[in-house]
C-alpha cells in the first residue's frame, strides 16, 4: 500500500538565524496546491505577516494545534485562480484599494473580472508587490469610503445619475471646447492632440446616448424590480425581456469608453506636459484625469455592484 509522506518541518530543531530563510525555501519549493505543516514551541504570527509581505495573497495558513506547548500550521499554496476574488470584488469590498490598481493602470471597471494574478500578469507586474500593497491598504486610516455595496439597487441607480452622470454633463463641454483650442493651437508641434481631441469628441457621444439609455430604460427597470420585491409581486415584463440585455449593451459601451479613455492617457503620456503647454494645455490634461478618476468609479458602481444585483434580483423574482 503506498504511503503518503507528510512535509512537515519542525522549526524547533533550527538555529535561530536559519528559521525564516528554512521556511521560505521549504516553501517556495511547494507546488500549487501542496501543503507545508510547520511545527514550532510559540505562535510564528510574524512569519505570517512576513510570508504574505514578501510572497503575497497566494497561500492559506490554518492553526491545526495553539499550544500550549506545540503551534502546528498547515500552509498550503493556493491554486491559481480556485477561489480568487476578481478586482472587481476587492474594489467593491473595499474603494481604497482601487487606488492601488489605479498605481499600476489595472483596470478594475471594464476589466474587473479578472483576478489580481491575471491582470498582472497581463502587464507583466509583479503580482506580490501588489499584493503586498492591498495588504498595506487594509493598515491606511483614511476616512472610511462609502458604503456602495451596502445601499438598495433604487438609492445606488440614483447616486450614480445624481453624481458621476452630472459631473459628465459637466465636464464634457469644457473637455471638449478645451481639447479643440489645444488642439489648434499646440497641434503642429504636438501632433498627438489631434487623435485626442477626436477621442474625447467620441467619448462626448458615446456618454451623452449611453446615459440617456440608462435613465430613460435600464435604470427605471432595475427600480421596477425592487419595488415589485418590495410588494412581493412579479415585476412587469419589460420590451427588451431581461434586464441582462440592456445591461449587456451597457457594459460594451463601457468599454468603449475605457478604450478611449485609455487611448488618451498612452497619446498623452500618461498626461505628461511638453515644456511649452501653456495654461489651457495644462487644465485640458488636468481634466482629462478628473475625468478618467471619476469614470472609474463610475462605471465600477455599475459593472460590479449595481448590475450583478439587479440581475441576481431578476432571477430571485422569477425563478
Amino acid at each position: 500500500m503506498d504511503t503518503i509522506t507528510e512535509n512537515i518541518l519542525n522549526v524547533t530543531l533550527l538555529e535561530p538565524r536559519q528559521k525564516h530563510p528554512t521556511i521560505f525555501a521549504r516553501f517556495d519549493e511547494l507546488e500549487e496546491g501542496e501543503v507545508l505543516t510547520i511545527h514550532n514551541d510559540h505562535d510564528p504570527k510574524p512569519l505570517y505577516y512576513q510570508l504574505i509581505g514578501q510572497r503575497g495573497n497566494i497561500f492559506t495558513w490554518e492553526y491545526l494545534e495553539e499550544g500550549p506547548v506545540w503551534w502546528k500550521i498547515r500552509i498550503q499554496k493556493k491554486i491559481t485562480g480556485e477561489g480568487a476574488e476578481t478586482l472587481g470584488e476587492i474594489a467593491t469590498k473595499d474603494l481604497r484599494k482601487a487606488e492601488v490598481f489605479k498605481k499600476y493602470g489595472l483596470d478594475f471597471c471594464c476589466g474587473g473580472k479578472k483576478t489580481v494574478k491575471e491582470a498582472c500578469a497581463e502587464k507583466g507586474i509583479d503580482v506580490a508587490q501588489v499584493e503586498r500593497e492591498l495588504q498595506e491598504a487594509d493598515k491606511n486610516p483614511t476616512t472610511r469610503p462609502l458604503p456602495y455595496n451596502d445601499w438598495g439597487l433604487d438609492f445606488l441607480a440614483d447616486y450614480i445619475v445624481n453624481t458621476h452622470h452630472s459631473y459628465v454633463r459637466k465636464s464634457l463641454p469644457d473637455l471638449r471646447g478645451y481639447a479643440l483650442k489645444v488642439a489648434q493651437v499646440h497641434g503642429d508641434r504636438h501632433p498627438e492632440l489631434i487623435p485626442i481631441y477626436k477621442l474625447v469628441e467620441e467619448v462626448n457621444k458615446e456618454m451623452t446616448e449611453h446615459q440617456v439609455k440608462e435613465e430613460k430604460i435600464l435604470f427605471p427597470f432595475i427600480k421596477e424590480l425592487v419595488h415589485a420585491k418590495d410588494r412581493s409581486q412579479s415585476p412587469s415584463v419589460a420590451q427588451f425581456g431581461s434586464v441582462e440585455n440592456p445591461i449587456h449593451m451597457m457594459e460594451d459601451e463601457h468599454e468603449h469608453v475605457g478604450k478611449c479613455m485609455e487611448d488618451i492617457r498612452t497619446l498623452s503620456n500618461n498626461y505628461t506636459l511638453p515644456g511649452d503647454a501653456c495654461a489651457s494645455y495644462s487644465l485640458l490634461f488636468k481634466m482629462l484625469n478628473d475625468f478618467e478618476e471619476d469614470l472609474h468609479i463610475h462605471i465600477h458602481l455599475e459593472n460590479n455592484i449595481l448590475f450583478p444585483k439587479a440581475i441576481a434580483l431578476e432571477k430571485d423574482l422569477n425563478p
